[in-house]
């Protein structure tokens, strides 16, 4: 039987650590595969530029049409990022009969619905587990070891920068722009880290997670809601701890009465929760399927080689599967294609939670009880209430205030009377509570 061809868009980091894994473990891949797997060709910008990897042994072409169009290819691994070139060179790989493999999760949430379709009528394979969590094989475990299961809540921590970032705001009691500093500094953030810190890297990584685990298309990104951690204070994080919680950026996806849930934020979680345990860049996620129960997943969120691993899993699966009908093998969204329907996406003015809140009161008598009215005006209970006094001199005492949970819109609307009253001075910090059972 003739070798697997296989030809790789782009060699940055996780190209790179591609190479690394297939070329060091290239014997148990082939034992798992049950194919010889040979890389044929490696398209890149720069042929001259200079590179941590050896290459020589591989045949560098700076034409991606070389790999996508080239008929000694099987498997086109794409790993440019971003949506152009990548889904023109992907879809051209898939018209042209080729199985593809990407990490791209932009262009996955962004475009997965017409790509999928795409490939499901031109009889090929797109596989993605290398998009979502780097080395955690979460795509995976959804959409075949979950197999079995009604998935009703998906939760999660899925951007490490973020999760870097609170873990050492906490643990170095520093601020947020420091150690957004010291993530640039060790590359866990990017020169822009706008994708990570305002929660659009994990924006990307629920809408993907939602559809393979609900059996749904991939959701339009104005119905999930999304928050980042840029607001965060070193402050938050201390009285989240005195309250028995920690922040982490958590995202959710969620199956109820009224339909589906899904929202990316900063949340307060309580400290003996699983996920309050997941620090640093790692990732984690917990999944609740009705069969199973409580499942956590753990791991690498990114990085050259954890995310190689994914790519690697993804490769063995596509060789094993080559020989077999399209209808025997996995579908690319765990569900049969004809199956596959929206269900309700729960409007995000109805999403439901406990919060915190966070604001700078004038040092005088009925400040509060100006707020606790305009809360209670709106439906909204409080828990508890922390009032740090700081000695008569002060003029403004910081205020932290824990309500029961009212609906978005009444939040909102709330924040608002509270945020217009002459005593509170600056803006209100606003963090959900994420009651995880």
């Amino acid at each position: 039987m003739k070798p697997v061809g296989v030809g790789i868009l782009g060699l940055g980091t996780v190209g790179q650590g591609a190479l690394t894994v297939l070329t060091r473990n290239y014997e148990e891949i082939e034992r798992r595969a049950g194919r010889r797997i040979q890389v044929k060709r490696i398209a890149v910008r720069d042929l001259d530029k200079r590179r941590q990897i050896d290459h020589t042994n591989f045949d560098l072409t700076d034409d991606p049409s070389a790999i996508v169009d080239a008929p000694d290819i099987d498997i086109v691994i794409e790993l440019i990022g971003g949506i152009d070139p990548a889904r023109q060179l992907i879809e051209l790989a898939i018209q042209n009969g080729k199985h593809v493999i990407t990490a791209n999760k932009e262009l996955i949430a962004t475009h997965g619905n017409e790509l999928f379709k795409l490939a499901h009528s031109c009889s090929c394979i797109i596989a993605y587990e290398a998009a979502v969590c780097g080395g955690i094989p979460i795509i995976k475990a959804l959409r075949e070891g979950l197999s079995g299961n009604r998935i009703e809540l998906l939760a999660g921590i899925i951007n490490g920068t973020s999760n870097y970032i609170l873990t050492g705001m906490r643990n170095k009691q520093c601020s947020f722009q420091e150690m957004l500093g010291h993530a640039q500094e060790l590359g866990y953030a990017e020169a822009d880290p706008t994708f990570d810190i305002e929660g659009i890297d994990a924006l990307h990584k629920l809408a993907i997670l939602g559809a393979v685990a609900f059996g749904t298309p991939l959701a339009p990104f104005d119905s999930i809601l999304c928050e980042g951690i840029g607001d965060i204070s070193y402050e938050d994080i201390a009285y989240a701890d005195e309250l028995g919680f920690t922040i982490k950026p958590l995202s959710v996806a969620s199956r109820g009465p009224n339909g589906v849930e899904m929202r990316v934020h900063p949340s307060l979680i309580s400290t003996q929760k699983l996920l309050a345990k997941v620090d640093g860049v790692m990732n984690g996620i917990v999944v609740d399927g009705d069969a199973v129960g409580r499942t956590l997943h753990y791991g690498a969120g990114a990085g050259g080689e954890p995310t190689a691993s994914a790519v690697m899993a993804d490769l063995v699966d596509i060789v094993r599967s080559l020989e077999s009908k399209p209808n025997q093998r996995v579908p690319n969204m765990g569900f049969q294609p004809d199956t596959v329907s929206a269900l309700p996406l729960v409007p995000i003015s109805q999403l439901v939670s406990a919060n915190y809140l966070r604001m700078s009161a004038e040092n005088r008598a009925g400040v509060l009880a100006d707020v606790t009215r305009i809360l209670g005006d709106h439906g909204i209970s409080i828990e508890s209430i922390l009032q740090k006094s700081l000695g008569d001199h002060k003029d403004v005492l910081p205020v932290v205030i824990v309500t029961q949970e009212t609906t978005e819109q009444n939040m909102q609307d709330a924040l608002i009377e509270i945020g217009a009253l002459d005593s509170i001075i600056g803006k209100i910090n606003r963090i959900r509570i994420e009651n995880l059972p």
